[in-house]
């Protein structure tokens, strides 16, 4: 019954140098009969190691880092089942959960995205959920049941596959960061529900999804996305003008940290801020030559 019921979804996962986390992911993937693994360029032998824990998954190993949103969107083009569940490699979900979760999606067919309660190592609930801030500031204590929000973190998304036809999946123009800000409010717009459920968790050990050889250089390329999604997003979902305003605040605010990091000595936080200058600096608008 259970084998029956996990053949409806693909467990859609990106990495990239992924491999420390792919032992907390063994125990759903083995039970999922359909598992897509999309590497981004990985050097620590991931998909070699993903394909030999789960011999039965498609493993897409892409020659060059596509970006978190592309990469998915390279392992949704071959799914075939009604649902698909994208989740972190640094998330953690068991079987029962993501079951428990399904039927709370055959329990209300109108739900386009679903996503479980993340909570951190130690059990502290995020959040993971909001209205968009484009139209207001979230405010209130937290969902006590299942409830219709306004963005959900891409970390864990269940998605019904037939119920993005109209919007697409990831804007691709977003390397890293905001996809998932820009699709739930696609979604949103669209008059699509996406349905929290927090009696469902998985943990989220953030920021654990990368380790590699160079982890300063992955704080830098986190600084320099995270910058540039932000301008990207504005540009789209606001206007120019306010991309251009909101940079030159950001410009001013990071060139009057970056000293305190330098004399404070914390290399990654420097490293971080760089790459959100350089980020902030190199920014084309969309459209620009």
């Amino acid at each position: 019954m259970t084998t029956s019921r996990l053949d409806h979804v693909t467990v859609v996962v990106v990495t990239h140098h992924s491999a420390h986390c792919l032992a907390g992911l063994h125990d759903l993937l083995q039970s999922c009969p359909h598992v897509i693994i999309s590497d981004n360029a990985s050097n620590d032998g991931t998909p070699d190691q993903a394909q030999a824990l789960w011999p039965h998954a498609q493993v897409l190993p892409h020659p060059s880092n596509l970006g978190f949103g592309a990469a998915n969107n390279r392992a949704l083009e071959r799914v075939s089942t009604p649902f698909a569940f994208l989740l972190n490699p640094d998330c953690e979900i068991t079987t029962q959960a993501l079951l428990a979760l399904m039927d709370v999606a055959h329990e209300m067919p109108e739900a386009a995205l679903l996503a479980p309660q993340l909570v951190g190592a130690r059990g502290q609930a995020e959040v993971n959920y909001r209205w968009p801030h484009t139209w207001w500031t979230s405010r209130g204590p937290a969902a006590e049941g299942p409830a219709c929000v306004g963005f959900v973190c891409g970390a864990a998304m269940l998605f019904r596959m037939d119920r993005f036809d109209a919007v697409g999946f990831f804007d691709e123009n977003f390397f890293l960061y905001y996809e998932d800000d820009d699709l739930s409010l696609r979604l949103f717009n669209a008059r699509l529900p996406m349905v929290v459920v927090p009696s469902i968790q998985a943990v989220h050990r953030s920021r654990g999804s990368v380790k590699g050889h160079a982890p300063w250089k992955s704080e830098y390329v986190r600084g320099f996305h995270h910058a540039q999604s932000k301008l990207i997003f504005e540009q789209k979902h606001g206007t120019l003008a306010q991309a251009r305003m909101h940079r030159r605040r950001l410009l001013w605010s990071t060139a009057l940290a970056l000293p305190f990091r330098a004399l404070l000595f914390s290399p990654k936080r420097f490293c971080r801020m760089w790459g959100r200058w350089m980020g902030l600096i190199r920014w084309t608008p969309h459209g620009s030559n």
